[in-house]
């Protein structure tokens, strides 16, 4: 046993070992034999603990290593007995004594130093898993082996040596006893933290030293923790009276979960102490009603009446509405002089579905406070929050997909703080059933982000962390992620019977004091505040309920929440043509024309490029046959030169996945990259232009496109598009089409301009690569909801992008793009139909063609799409003179108006619609009904349309070239031969 602890704990024996250690690595025969049997049983922490021994960042060593010289001076060989670093004796490494140590004694030592940062080391990785988070005790938490002093050699006879540790936990040396409990109070206690995953060295320092220089705790003040204990009794008094007064009556309350309340409020507070202005929230129905009265301070009355089967809205606001456990709301809360907007997305029942449009919209408020990217300044200022839940967090595919976009360029936000309330159960399923890893967190690994378990009956913990979880994304503009382990206390919800699948859960819960009552008991034995004073605050509490409860009798919303903010000035659609004015001067379109039509200076542009850039050219100098991507780049040109912001995203939206847009050029030689449409003007011009965005996403339908939503929210005066790679994809991202684009304006009152661009169109490409399933939209169209468009020329495609935003109002717009047609003989306009008194044509009629009178033409055919330009070629080559074709270029909201006008020209014909989708899919048996309603009002002969196209069929083309061939060749018969 070692007793000289002035010669033996000096930092140079600690570095001398680290430095044998390298050698040892280098070559094993280079250091002593012992030297080299010691080192050769260490495991694979050896390398991570010996670097360790520098001491902690917040507490460091400045020795330096034995051995190793300054790198700025001149090498020197000291003479026999000169000292080391700091003074003292530098060890020997061949087995002679060191300063009256012998070598087994400074081995004993060194080996207690690295086995003891060894320990250290394993409860910063593994200690969360002996943290005490389950606050109902049914998770039995039995010894780690890696956490036990044992396996690293030390016997309880050890408990009390001194252990040189060089500052690591604070200490130069603690006895073994203290370094355990050092440690367990870190790591082992109501907190469990997961941060050694992380990379980036001083994030990974910065946690450290967050939590281990104070043990993972703050000392809060008297007022501090009468606040919490108050926000807790808010929480629990405001669900108590709901059952109270609503027994039985659905709400999925937070009952065992109330430390949200005070949790959300350290955010809002810690938060604007460190520069937060707007806070973005996004969660499942799970405690809502409790957020939006605690929080978002919604008045208690307002849900009260809701309760009592009143609206959220006045009554004479359109729109289905939705329940109110689904509904959002914003509201300004001030915390220490500083005021935070917050807003809560309403959202669906659809778990997680929220998720990127929480991100979406927190870009965009981002991209209102700062430039183009925004900057980190402004990303501190606007913040997401998203609260999960565990089985949804673990379950749900949207989870990683919108954590995948928190670092990438376009799509980043500075961090989400991610809470997740976990239940231990979701619906009736226990965790063990739920998910493969020990926590629902693991997915969070993925972006490196910390991970913060905490037992929810302990608030002061649970603030604790979140006051860490706040300063880590302020610092780092990195995601974060809470786990905050609770119950609940009801069932799913409160007229469900949880004891039917988890009887003994439920027994405990039923006997297990709520977290007010545990958290009153501790002020009260810490002599904060006396028991006559808890009550007083839940009585008092109550007395409130009941006031409000009295005044939600005869409560009636005055005044709509929408069209307010950056939506000022917007307006509800009126029902009329709705045109808006979109031609652009054409002193403008040449303007733009020569801006993504030159080959700039500088670039090697790749040569294929360089003829689309001169094909280019000459539409210009001639103002013919300009084509689908040129019509396309004109509407976002002189938008952008009209100060309008254009946002392009999706799969390869750069090049364009049919190569034919190539927004972006890439430089042949440095894959720098070059987009005309942010150079129309120099930076200098006085006028100037907005900026263009387009960026290729990660391969996810679903979360980029609910990004994009949700930028449209909060961005109504930009034009904001997501391309699909092909229209057949776009059924990954079904749940944020049906809950969201489709029906978030009458559930919610919430506005969107977002652009769809869905290729589609029947070319012989199979199953997968024809059909964006068009009926399916149209299947969605009620209520003026949306607009769905499948231009058949290039100047319409133009107008109907520019008339997004040139009007009073936002409708999201589904445009069914072509893929053929973008390089298709005919399928082109002129520069003229750009400009003018042009404007977007909801039906087209033919013009040019040698047909008969209109009174003697024996047949129209309707038809949309891709599909007129087969029609009109085999038409050509029949050479029929008396059929006419029509182009219904708005599928909804149905132009009959404009339907009816051209019909009325043709009182002789019968009518058929021609589609190249299956009966069964496709437009046909959304306008049939309609089409017959127009022939009705004019009294025309025909009656109602007869159908030309493919037979039904499961699935939506043919598999086959020939056979797709075939069955084209039959309905172009079937349309054009009258019997």
């Amino acid at each position: 046993m070692v007793t000289d602890q002035s010669s033996l704990f000096f930092a140079g024996n600690a570095t001398f070992v680290a430095e044998l250690y390298a050698r040892y690595l280098q070559d094993p025969a280079s250091v002593d034999p012992s030297w080299s049997s010691f080192f050769a049983g260490l495991d694979d922490d050896a390398r991570v603990v010996l670097g360790e021994i520098k001491g902690a960042s917040w507490a460091p060593n400045k020795a330096a290593v034995i051995g190793v010289p300054d790198p700025d001076a001149k090498p020197a060989t000291p003479a026999k007995g000169a000292k080391g670093a700091n003074g003292a004796a530098a060890p020997a490494a061949n087995g002679a004594a060191v300063g009256g140590i012998t070598p087994e004694q400074l081995r004993q030592a060194q080996l207690d130093s690295i086995r003891a940062l060894m320990l250290i080391r394993a409860y910063r990785v593994r200690g969360h898993l002996m943290a005490k988070l389950d606050p109902l005790g049914l998770e039995k938490r039995g010894e780690h082996p890696e956490l036990d002093p044992k396996t690293y050699g030390f016997t309880d006879a050890d408990l009390d040596r001194p252990i040189f540790i060089n500052n690591v936990l604070g200490m130069e040396t603690a006895t073994l006893r203290q370094i355990v409990d050092a440690v367990r109070r870190t790591y082992c206690g109501h907190i469990g933290v997961e941060f050694m995953h992380i990379q980036d060295p001083e994030q990974k320092a910065w946690i450290q030293e967050r939590i281990e220089g104070i043990r993972n705790q703050t000392d809060f003040t008297v007022q501090g923790k009468k606040a919490i204990l108050q926000r807790l009794t808010a929480a629990e008094g405001f669900e108590r009276f709901l059952q109270l007064k609503y027994t039985g009556t659905k709400r999925f309350g937070l009952e065992g979960g109330e430390v949200w309340v005070p949790a959300i409020e350290q955010i809002l507070k810690r938060g604007g102490q460190l520069g937060l202005k707007e806070l973005v929230i996004g969660m499942a129905h799970r405690g809502r009603l409790n957020v939006l009265a605690n929080v978002m301070s919604k008045p208690y009355k307002a849900i009260f009446s809701e309760f009592q089967g009143n609206a959220a809205n006045p009554e004479d606001v359109q729109g289905s509405g939705d329940v109110k456990y689904h509904l959002g709301t914003s509201a300004d809360r001030e915390f220490d002089g500083n005021t935070i907007h917050l807003s809560l997305t309403a959202n669906p029942s659809h778990l997680e579905v929220v998720n990127p449009v929480v991100c979406g919209k927190v870009r965009a408020k981002q991209v209102q406070r700062s430039t183009m990217p925004p900057s980190d300044e402004a990303r501190a200022e606007v913040m997401g929050l998203l609260l999960h839940g565990d089985a949804a967090f673990a379950g749900q595919g949207l989870v990683p997909e919108t954590l995948l976009l928190s670092e990438l360029k376009g799509y980043r936000t500075g961090g989400i703080i991610h809470i997740i309330t976990n239940n231990q159960i979701g619906f009736t399923t226990a965790p063990q059933y739920a998910r493969s890893g020990p926590y629902p967190t693991e997915v969070a690994k993925a972006i490196q982000a910390p991970i913060f378990h905490v037992n929810g009956d302990d608030p002061e913990a649970v603030i604790h962390v979140t006051r860490i979880a706040v300063e880590f994304r302020q610092k780092f503009l990195k995601d974060v992620v809470l786990d905050i382990v609770c119950y609940r206390r009801q069932g799913h919800n409160e007229g469900d019977e949880p004891a039917f699948t988890q009887p003994l859960m439920y027994k405990a819960i039923r006997n297990h004091p709520t977290t007010r009552e545990l958290y009153a008991k501790q002020l009260i034995a810490e002599g904060v505040i006396t028991a006559e004073e808890a009550d007083a605050f839940v009585k008092d509490f109550h007395k409130a309920m009941e006031v409000e409860f009295e005044a939600s009798t005869t409560y009636k919303p005055n005044k709509a929440d929408w069209l307010e903010g950056k939506w000022q000035g917007l307006s509800a659609a009126k029902n009329d043509d709705r045109k808006g004015k979109t031609a652009a001067p054409m002193d403008l379109l040449q303007e733009v024309g020569k801006a993504i039509s030159a080959v700039p200076e500088g670039v090697d542009v790749n040569a294929k490029v360089v003829r689309q850039l001169k094909a280019k050219q000459e539409m210009f100098a001639t103002g013919k046959d300009l084509d689908w991507a040129t019509a396309e780049a004109l509407a976002f040109g002189t938008l952008l030169v009209e100060g309008v912001p254009v946002r392009l995203s999706g799969q390869d939206v750069g090049r364009g996945t049919f190569s034919h847009r190539h927004c972006v050029l890439v430089d042949q030689t440095t894959e720098a990259k070059y987009v005309p449409l942010d150079h129309i003007r120099a930076p200098d011009h006085k006028e100037g232009q907005a900026r263009f965005e387009v960026h290729d996403s990660p391969l996810s339908e679903a979360a980029v496109l609910g990004f994009e939503y949700g930028f449209t929210l909060a961005e109504p005066h930009a034009l904001v598009l997501w391309e699909a790679q092909f229209g057949d994809f776009a059924n990954g991202a079904q749940s944020i089409i049906d809950q969201f684009i489709s029906s978030g304006e009458s559930k919610w009152l919430r506005m969107s301009g977002l652009t769809m661009l869905l290729p589609h169109g029947y070319e012989g490409q199979g199953p997968e690569h024809s059909s964006a399933r068009l009926e399916r939209f149209l299947q969605l169209s009620g209520e003026d909801n949306w607009q769905i468009v499948n231009c058949t020329t290039p100047a319409n495609y133009f107008h109907v992008l520019r008339r997004q935003v040139n009007r009073e109002f936002r409708k999201p717009l589904v445009v069914f793009s072509p893929k053929s047609l973008l390089r298709h003989k005919l399928c082109v306009s002129e520069l003229s139909m750009f400009t003018g008194n042009e404007s977007f044509h909801r039906v087209l009629y033919e013009t040019g063609v040698d047909l008969v009178e209109p009174e003697k033409i024996r047949r129209v055919v309707l038809c949309s799409g891709k599909v007129y330009y087969d029609l009109f070629q085999e038409r050509e080559n029949r050479g029929v003179k008396d059929v006419a074709f029509l182009r219904l270029e708005q599928l909804y909201p149905f132009p009959g108006d404009a339907l009816k006008a051209e019909l009325a020209k043709y009182p002789n014909a019968d009518v058929v619609w021609c589609q190249e989708e299956p009966a069964n899919m496709g437009a046909w048996t959304f306008v049939d009904r309609r089409i017959e309603g127009v022939l009705r009002e004019l009294n025309h002969k025909a009656g109602r349309p007869s159908y030309a196209g493919r037979a039904e069929a499961a699935s939506p083309a043919a598999g086959q070239l020939k056979r797709h061939n075939q069955e084209l060749a039959k309905f172009l018969d079937e349309a054009l031969t009258i019997a």
